[in-house]
C-alpha cells in the first residue's frame, strides 16, 4: 500500500512546523501516470525529479538540475517516495526542517514508459527509460544507476541523461534552467515564493474525501470525458490546462524515393513552410514551433483566426502562397522578416486533442474526420484550412505535385495512430531534393558576396558537405549579412577529410545558422551538387542537422520500369501514355535517334526520361534566359525546326518572355517539368541566351566555341581550350569547359554584374573577338576569327559571335541532334586532356556519369567582373 511506502518520507518530518503534505488525503487517479519537477533551494540548489508509480512519487534530487544535451551526465540521487499531493506543494520548508528551503513548482505534466520492461522491472535493473511531456521538458530520457553503491551503503546514485531526439540539443543544455526562473503552477520567482507574495499555485493532483475505489474512479472515467466533450460543444469551459498537454511531440517523417504502393495509403500535399502546433483553451490559441517554443507572437492574425476554435490540439504548418496558391517559402521568410504576416494560411493535418480527449490512438481517417468537422462548425476561416488526402496511387499524386510545382507529398498509413518521433507510418517524397545543412563560413568574391560554405552533423563532427552559390537575390543577401557577420569566428568549424582549407575571401562562423537548400543530388564525395538558397530556418537547432539520404523503396513499392525492348513495348496497353514529371508523352516509342552509339534506338519517351534525370542540374543554366529550340518531331532524319517564338498549343509549363525589338513572346524554361514539356514537343537540342537570368539585355557569361575544321586533330582542340583559360586567367577570368557534343568545345566565363551600371552586349563582344585575334595573332597558323570554311583546313575557328545580344550557344547538358544522341558535356579542367573522347557523352550515358562528376561545382563562384578584364585588356595592349 501507498502508506507503507511513505513510512521513510513521514519519519523525517514534523508536520506540525511543516507545510508540506503528509499524504493522507485520498488522489484521484489519472488516466496517465504524472510528473513533477520540484527546483528546490536546500542545503544546495537542485531540482527534485518526481515520477508517479505504484501510488506514490519515486524521487531522485537532480543535483545540477536536467540538462536537453544527451552529452550532459547529471547526478540523481534517489531519495524516498514521497505522497502524490506532493505534486502540488510549492512554498517554504522551515529552517532545521528536513530538507528546508524554498520549493518552486518548476515543471509537470505526464510521463510514459519505453522499452518492453515495465517500470518496477527496469528501476530494478537500473536502466530506466521513460518520455515526458511537460510544459518546459519533453521527450526521452534515462535514469542509469551508477555501480553497486546501494550494497555497500552508499547513497543510491543514478545518472539522468537525455535521449538524442527532436527536443535534444547540441550544448548548453543547461539554457532551459536559466531561460525557465518561475513557477509553472503559480508564476512566482524563488524570492516571491519565499517571502509569501504572489498567488497560490493552480493545482494539478486531484484530491478530495469522496473519492471512491479505483474500480468505481474506472467505471465513471470514460462518462466524465464524454461530458467534457459536451460541455465544450456547448460552450461551456469544463476543459482545464491539465485537460489539455502543453504540448506534444510531433510526429516526424521518412524520407523514401517514391512513395508506398497499394492499399492502406493516403497522400497529403507537402507544404514548404514551418510545422506549428496550435493549441486552443478557452478561446486562447498558443503556436509552438516544432521543438516546443511558442511562436505565437509571430503569428497574430493566425493565433486570433484559432482562438474561435472549440478547446483543441492540431497538427500543421504555416505558409506564404505565391501568386498561384502554392506554399513559397522564400516568400514566408520575407512575411516574418517584415513582420507582414496578415496573409499567411495555417493548413490543419492532424487533430491531436479534441477538448479534454485524447485521439492519438484513433486511427488517422478518423482524426481526419474530426478535425474537418471541427474546422467546419467553426466557420472555415480561410486563414486555417483543412489539408485534403488522395486515396489514388502515390506516384500519380506526386507527380501532379511535381507538374504544379510545389515540394512534394506526405504518404501516410491510414489506420496508424499518432506518435511523437520519426515513424514509419508516415513517409516523404519530394519532387526535387531538399536538405537542411549549417552555414560554417561565406566566401566573397572582389568584396561582394558570393557563396556559403555550410556542413552537417555527423555524431560530434561538423562536416564539410559543400558551397550554396545560387538562390541570393540582392534582398536576400542584405537581409543575410548581418546575421553572418554576427557570427564570425578566427577558426574553420569543419572537421574531418574534406574541410576547406582557408582562402583569402572566406569568413569562418559559429555553425549556428540553419538554411533550407534545394540542390541536384550528392556527389561521390558526399558533396551537394548545384545547391541553391531558399532561406534560414528559425525552429531547428543547428546540431540536429544531418545528412539525410532516402531511403530506397522495397520492391513491393517501385513502379513498373517504363518499357525498353520491343516486347516490352507491344505489351504496354494500348493508348496508355507514359507521364513524365506531370507532362503526357504522345508516342512514346517515336525513335528520335537511330542509335546511342550502342544499337538502340533513343525514343521519344527515353528523351523526356533523360530531361528528368539531369533537370535539376541542367535548369540552373537555362533558366531565366530566352531558349530557342531544335525540334525533330520525326527524328534526327526526319525534317527539323527552329524555334524561339511561342506557337499556339504551347504548354503552360513554359514561360514566355517579351524581348525588346521583338513584338512575339520568346520561350523561356524555368522549371524541370519544362523540360518534359519540351520533350513532348520532339525538342532534341536546346540554346538559351548567354544573359543574365532574367536580363536579356545583360551578358552574363562569355562563350568561346573551338570550332575545328577538317585534319584537325581533338588534341589539338584540347589544348586551345586550355590556352583560351589561361589567357582568360591573365585578365582575372574564371573558365569552364563543356564538350560541344560535336567536334569541339566551348570556353564558358561567368560574369559578375553590375546591377548599378552593368556592361552592354557590345562592350561584351569586343572584348571576346579581342582575346580572340590576340590568340589568333599569336599563333595564325593553328588559329582564325574568320568564318570562312574554306580557310579553315588544319585550324580551329575561334568562334566570338556567340557574345552577342540574341546569339544563342547550346546548354550544359543539352542533346544534339547528330548521330549518336550526344550531349553537350560539363568538364573538370582535369578530364580536358590528351585521350577525351566527347563520344563517350550520350543520352544513354551522361545521366550515370553527372552523378559522379564535380564538374562546374564551383560555377557560380567563379563569377567575375568583365569591366576589370578589360581594363587589364586595355593595359596589355599599351603594354604591347
Amino acid at each position: 500500500m501507498a502508506s507503507d511506502k511513505l513510512s521513510t518520507y513521514r519519519s523525517k518530518r514534523d508536520f506540525r512546523k511543516t507545510a508540506e503534505p503528509a499524504g493522507e488525503r485520498p488522489i484521484a487517479r489519472s488516466n496517465r501516470p504524472r510528473f513533477v519537477i520540484q527546483k528546490h533551494d536546500a542545503t544546495r540548489l537542485h531540482y527534485d525529479l518526481r515520477l508517479e508509480l505504484d501510488g506514490v512519487f519515486k524521487s531522485w534530487a537532480v543535483t545540477k538540475g536536467p540538462s536537453l544535451d544527451p552529452h550532459d551526465k547529471r547526478l540523481a540521487v534517489e531519495v524516498e517516495d514521497h505522497p502524490l499531493d506532493y505534486g502540488d506543494f510549492e512554498g517554504t520548508i522551515p529552517k532545521g526542517q528536513y530538507g528546508g528551503g524554498t520549493v518552486m513548482l518548476w515543471d509537470r505534466g505526464y510521463w510514459k514508459p519505453e522499452g518492453k520492461k515495465n517500470p518496477k522491472q527496469a528501476l530494478a535493473k537500473g536502466d530506466f527509460k521513460f518520455t515526458l511531456e511537460g510544459k518546459r521538458l519533453n521527450g526521452g530520457f534515462v535514469l542509469v544507476r551508477m555501480g553497486d553503491d546501494r550494497e555497500r551503503g552508499k547513497r543510491n546514485n543514478w545518472l539522468l541523461i537525455k535521449h538524442h531526439d527532436a527536443f535534444s540539443v547540441g550544448e548548453d543544455g543547461a539554457a532551459i534552467l536559466e531561460e525557465n526562473d518561475t513557477s509553472v503552477a503559480s508564476g512566482r520567482t524563488m524570492e516571491m515564493i519565499a517571502a509569501g507574495k504572489g498567488r497560490k499555485p493552480k493545482p494539478f493532483i486531484v484530491t478530495g474525501g469522496n473519492v471512491q475505489a479505483d474500480a468505481v474512479w474506472d467505471s465513471h472515467q470514460g462518462l466524465a470525458a464524454e461530458e467534457r466533450k459536451s460541455d465544450v460543444r456547448a460552450g461551456k469551459t469544463s476543459v482545464t490546462p491539465e485537460d489539455l498537454p502543453d504540448f506534444i511531440a510531433p510526429q516526424l517523417c521518412q524520407t523514401l524515393e517514391r512513395p508506398p504502393a497499394g492499399a492502406g495509403w493516403i497522400h497529403e500535399i507537402k507544404f514548404d513552410g514551418y510545422r506549428i502546433q496550435m493549441r486552443v483553451l478557452n478561446g486562447d490559441a498558443t503556436l509552438k514551433t516544432r521543438k516546443g517554443l511558442d511562436w505565437t507572437a509571430r503569428y497574430r492574425e493566425i493565433a486570433e483566426a484559432a482562438s474561435a476554435l472549440p478547446d483543441s490540439i492540431i497538427d500543421g504548418e504555416i505558409c506564404a502562397l505565391d501568386e498561384n496558391g502554392a506554399p513559397d517559402f522564400a516568400a514566408l521568410q520575407a512575411a516574418l522578416s517584415e513582420g507582414k504576416t496578415g496573409n499567411l494560411v495555417y493548413f490543419a493535418f492532424d487533430l491531436l486533442y479534441d477538448g479534454g480527449e485524447d485521439l492519438r490512438s484513433l486511427p488517422l481517417v478518423d482524426r481526419k474526420v474530426r478535425l474537418q468537422n471541427l474546422l467546419s462548425d467553426a466557420g472555415n476561416d480561410p486563414r486555417i484550412r483543412f489539408v485534403e488526402y488522395f486515396e489514388t496511387g502515390g506516384d500519380a499524386v506526386l507527380r501532379s505535385a511535381c507538374k504544379l510545382s510545389l515540394e512534394g507529398i506526405i504518404s501516410k498509413q491510414v489506420d496508424a495512430p499518432y506518435q511523437s518521433g520519426r515513424r514509419g507510418t508516415w513517409a516523404k517524397s519530394k519532387c526535387r531534393v531538399g536538405h537542411e545543412v549549417v552555414i560554417g563560413a561565406y566566401a566573397k568574391a572582389n568584396g561582394r558576396f558570393r557563396s556559403l560554405l555550410v556542413g552537417v552533423y555527423h555524431d560530434d563532427h561538423f562536416v564539410y558537405v559543400g558551397r550554396v552559390g545560387t538562390g541570393f537575390g540582392a534582398k536576400k543577401v542584405e537581409t543575410l549579412l548581418p546575421s553572418l557577420k554576427a557570427l564570425e569566428r578566427a577558426k574553420s568549424p569543419f572537421a574531418g577529410i574534406g574541410a576547406p582549407k582557408k582562402e583569402a575571401e572566406v569568413t569562418w562562423l559559429k555553425p549556428e545558422l540553419v538554411a533550407e537548400i534545394e540542390f541536384a543530388g550528392w556527389t561521390a564525395d558526399g558533396l551537394v551538387r548545384q545547391a541553391a538558397f531558399k532561406g534560414l530556418r528559425a525552429d531547428k537547432p543547428a546540431r540536429e542537422v544531418e545528412a539525410e539520404r532516402p531511403a530506397k523503396p522495397s520492391k513491393a513499392d517501385l513502379p513498373e520500369p517504363a518499357p525498353t525492348t520491343a516486347a516490352e513495348r507491344t505489351a504496354r496497353r494500348k493508348g496508355v501514355k507514359p507521364n513524365v514529371m506531370g507532362v503526357l508523352i504522345s508516342n512514346p516509342d517515336k525513335p528520335l535517334w537511330p542509335d546511342a552509339n550502342d544499337g538502340e534506338p533513343v525514343t521519344k519517351e527515353k528523351l523526356a526520361r533523360y530531361y528528368e534525370a539531369v533537370g535539376s542540374w541542367m535548369i540552373e543554366h537555362i533558366r531565366g534566359r530566352p531558349c530557342s529550340i531544335i525540334r525533330a518531331p520525326d527524328g534526327i532524319g526526319g525534317e527539323q525546326f527552329f524555334q524561339r517564338h511561342a506557337m499556339p498549343g504551347t504548354s503552360n509549363l513554359l514561360e514566355l518572355v517579351k524581348v525588346f525589338g521583338d513584338k512575339k513572346p520568346y520561350l523561356q524554361i524555368d522549371r524541370v517539368e519544362g523540360l518534359a514539356a519540351v520533350a513532348q514537343a520532339g525538342a532534341v537540342e536546346l540554346h538559351p541566351w548567354n544573359c543574365e537570368p532574367g536580363h536579356p539585355e545583360v551578358p552574363g557569361r562569355l562563350v568561346f566555341d573551338l570550332d575545328p575544321g577538317p585534319d584537325v586533330a581533338f588534341s589539338a582542340v584540347v589544348a586551345a581550350a586550355r590556352e583560351m583559360r589561361d589567357r582568360l586567367a591573365e585578365f582575372g577570368l574564371i573558365s569552364f569547359c563543356k564538350t560541344t557534343g560535336g567536334k569541339g568545345l566551348h570556353v564558358v566565363t561567368p560574369l559578375a554584374v553590375s546591377k548599378r551600371k552593368p556592361l552592354s552586349w557590345a562592350e561584351a563582344k569586343r572584348f571576346a573577338q579581342a582575346v580572340c585575334q590576340q590568340m589568333a595573332s599569336d599563333n595564325p597558323g593553328l588559329y582564325l576569327i574568320k568564318m570562312t570554311k574554306s580557310l579553315r583546313n588544319g585550324r580551329i575557328f575561334l568562334d566570338y559571335l556567340r557574345n552577342d545580344r540574341m546569339a544563342t550557344a547550346v546548354a550544359p547538358l543539352s542533346p544534339r541532334a547528330r548521330p549518336g544522341a550526344t550531349i553537350s558535356m560539363p568538364l573538370t579542367w582535369t578530364q580536358v586532356k590528351s585521350g577525351l573522347d566527347p563520344k563517350r557523352f550520350t543520352i544513354r550515358t551522361v545521366p550515370a556519369l553527372l552523378m559522379k562528376s564535380s564538374a562546374w561545382e564551383d560555377y557560380c563562384n567563379g563569377q567575375r567582373p568583365l569591366e576589370q578584364a578589360i581594363k587589364r585588356l586595355g593595359k596589355a595592349r599599351v603594354a604591347a
